[in-house]
């Protein structure tokens, strides 16, 4: 598969005038390659693939590397090309992804190969991945059963005066039990006026009677990620609470009738935000609905009001719409979701109605 992959992005080149193309994401090469290490460089051009790494990963690229001869360096990633005089020919046209380098690596890059020239081609990769093969979609699909398996079975934990790290170790343990690789992000686990925060990762703060609670985590299965969020009230909600988790509840799930083939990211967005707005709660979502999952948690389509990134078939999509208010408290559900043919599948099955523990 592999192969098939690296063919495809060779033919990319082909097509943008390119003579070959330097990839320094890690993510991108793993997906190219097949390589799961943390450190090496993937050189294509028309004719072959090269993969470089150090000694640490030699043999670990050996057996995983696919479609790319493995060629072990001594000195880092971004400098070894000099080593390889036959990669650096004089006005030879290598694209290369500019947002995933720095300034500075890629003066480094450019250094190794004084004879080349180096072209942005950003768009040549920015879609990579984003439409899942039969076999990314099993891996995906994984993680997601691990993730609503560990949330069902911390929820007899929540109760008033746990913290809210503790909750995010059970989970992280839960998860790692049922076959996750480890979290797919940092857990977050915030709740009362926390769960105002979006991004509010775990905190030694205690759980108290009538907060809400949110989660929101995953796993990770052949390196591929889930991500979900759900929100739970410890005791009885007040009449605010189920006001506020029914709106969330209603949008998440107009976002998800929405999604099918052809469909922007901004119109998918519009679905959730225009019925938050309606009901009065429009400047207490301030993110985007939701984005692609992949390698890594955050890819693309993207779902936002400034998306025009059209949907297509085998993308896994989040929906997560969410109210946060300042002082009081806040609510997200979020669902990975395939689009289909002909719409959309999601593929979480944790519990989405109010959950008072």
């Amino acid at each position: 598969m592999s192969t098939k992959r690296i063919n495809a992005l060779r033919a990319g080149i082909a097509a943008a005038n390119l003579d070959g193309y330097i990839v320094t994401d890690m993510k991108q090469i793993r997906y190219l390659t097949g390589f799961s290490g943390s450190a090496g460089i993937l050189v294509i051009d028309t004719k072959r693939a090269d993969f470089f790494t150090d000694s640490r990963y030699t043999i670990q690229a050996r057996k995983e590397v696919k479609g790319a001869r493995v060629n072990s360096i001594k000195s880092s990633a971004l400098t070894c090309l000099k080593d390889f005089p036959k990669l650096n020919r004089r006005n030879f046209r290598y694209g290369f992804c500019g947002e995933a380098l720095t300034v500075t690596g890629s003066k480094h890059l450019q250094s190794t190969v004084p004879d080349s020239l180096l072209i942005p081609a950003d768009d040549l990769v920015a879609e990579l991945g984003w439409v899942k093969e039969p076999e990314e979609l099993v891996s995906i699909k994984k993680a997601v059963e691990i993730s609503d398996t560990a949330f069902e079975r911390i929820l007899n934990l929540v109760t008033p005066g746990v913290r809210e790290r503790e909750l995010a170790a059970e989970l992280e343990y839960q998860m790692t039990m049922l076959g996750s690789e480890g979290p797919a992000f940092e857990s977050i686990v915030a709740s009362g006026y926390r769960s105002a925060m979006p991004h509010g990762v775990a905190s030694d703060k205690k759980v108290r009677k009538g907060d809400f609670v949110t989660f929101d985590f995953g796993a990770l299965v052949d390196g591929y990620c889930s991500d979900i969020t759900r929100t739970v009230v410890v005791g009885k909600a007040d009449a605010k609470q189920k006001k506020i988790y029914n709106i969330v509840l209603k949008a998440h799930l107009a976002g998800i009738r929405k999604i099918k083939p052809g469909v922007t990211g901004v119109a998918v967005d519009a679905a959730c935000r225009n019925l938050i707005a309606k009901a009065g709660y429009g400047k207490y979502f301030g993110h985007g609905t939701g984005h692609g999952i992949s390698l890594e948690v955050h890819s693309g389509p993207r779902l936002s009001p400034l998306s025009d990134n059209k949907l297509k078939p085998n993308n896994v999509v989040t929906v997560e719409p969410g109210i946060y208010i300042t002082g009081w408290g806040g609510v997200r559900i979020e669902d990975d979701v395939l689009v289909t043919r002909t719409g959309a599948k999601p593929l979480n099955r944790a519990e989405k109605k109010l959950l008072e523990l």
